[in-house]
């Protein structure tokens, strides 16, 4: 008999979508309730939780959680969580539900969830900035986000009525819920799974990581995120044909299930590590690929603090095992994808380009060098990225 997957972070596969006459009424109640509009991060956060990606949350964070995350990457229970998940409103909004009472949370006037109102506080959004970013300057895209949200924190447990629309129109074949992955994982008879989080294209450094994990595990879960990213980033659509087009010849198919992560980007580097790691073992992944500057932005984090962050707690703590990877790039006397462990060459045998570099190369309609990335992927990225330069 085939060994059961990893447990979900906390022990239980949270839930919250409402079926049947529960969500007639849930339905029937958020058209009498103060709405709450939820901009493209809050609508990620709730879809992850109403599906248990975020699990064990139930709902958007107390004061409590809110607080010992941002000082000690830790729920209140000493749970570890490296990333504050709220919901930010306006004072006046604030001013118009009532603590014990319920909000309804919308997406263009749509009713998407029931909050149960346990909470209403104030928080130093400076405070977080310097703990979870590490910087308090508004050129960090997260931090930017940050202070242009509201000044109170809303907080309860949630009863989903609907996902966003995007869930249902944006990538709907590949938007694998974590209790859909696990049952997949099941059929599949894989138990050791390894899962890749991915922004950007797959190019050949990317690749050769990949494989190199598979060689140690069943099967590889490819979960590129599609929640809201930095308007320079490679569009979502683009980015998954790019990956399908890599997939189809160049990676075993029995042995890889792409899915998309709906998250949004938080650029937060190290902590978005842990989150990433977090959600993925929820997803049902017992190992995680951990890179050079994950999730990283600018020049805000260490190359490797996203590997050093782990050592902040057991490895029984967080469960899902870290894979760490070294810088990779293809070497021209070594012939091939190597790393800074593997090759004895200086900079100057090595291939590797910025994104800067990449998209001045795909809007003067040429291919980016094969060494970098297979020609499949190149004219994908070319076919979407030249209209949008045009």
């Amino acid at each position: 008999m085939t060994a059961p997957l990893i447990a979900p972070h906390g022990g239980t596969l949270i839930n919250r979508l409402l079926t049947g006459a529960a969500r007639e009424q849930a339905l029937e109640a958020a058209a009498t309730l103060p709405a709450i509009a939820l901009n493209d991060t809050s609508l990620a956060d709730l879809e992850m939780i109403a599906t248990g990606a975020l699990s064990p949350l139930t709902g958007f964070m107390g004061a409590a959680d809110y607080r010992a995350v941002v000082q000690t990457m830790r729920l209140a229970n000493g749970l570890p969580w490296s990333i504050p998940v709220t919901l930010a409103v306006t004072a006046e909004q604030a001013a118009r539900v009532d603590i014990g009472r319920s909000a309804a949370l919308t997406e263009d006037g749509r009713p998407l969830a029931l909050l149960h109102v346990a909470e209403k506080y104030h928080y130093d959004r400076e405070a977080e900035a310097q703990q979870v970013y590490r910087t308090t300057e508004t050129a960090h895209p997260g931090v930017a986000r940050l202070y242009r949200q509201g000044e109170v924190l809303l907080a309860g447990e949630v009863d989903v009525i609907q996902l966003p629309q995007r869930a249902h129109t944006d990538f709907a074949d590949l938007r694998h819920s974590p209790a859909e992955t696990r049952r997949i994982f099941a059929e599949r008879g894989w138990r050791r799974i390894v899962g890749f989080q991915t922004r950007n294209p797959i190019h050949r450094a990317h690749e050769y990581i990949q494989k190199t994990a598979l060689e140690i595990v069943d099967g590889l879960l490819l979960h590129p995120l599609v929640g809201e990213t930095k308007a320079d980033d490679i569009p979502a659509d683009i980015r998954i044909d790019s990956y399908k087009a890599i997939l189809d010849v160049y990676y075993p198919a029995a042995r890889v299930l792409l899915a998309v992560f709906p998250a949004a980007m938080r650029y937060a580097g190290p902590r978005e590590a842990i989150f990433h790691a977090i959600a993925r073992k929820n997803y049902g992944c017992s190992h995680f690929i951990v890179g050079r500057d994950h999730a990283g932005v600018g020049n805000y984090y260490g190359s490797y603090d996203a590997h050093h962050i782990f050592d902040a707690f057991t490895a029984d703590e967080i469960g899902i095992v870290p894979l760490f990877f070294e810088h990779t790039f293809y070497c021209k006397t070594c012939g091939g994808v190597v790393s800074l462990k593997t090759c004895p060459h200086d900079r100057s045998h090595h291939i590797s380009l910025s994104g800067t570099q990449v998209r001045e190369i795909l809007a003067r309609g040429d291919l980016l060098p094969e060494e970098f990335t297979r020609p499949e992927v190149s004219r994908v990225l070319m076919r979407g990225v030249q209209p949008r330069h045009g």
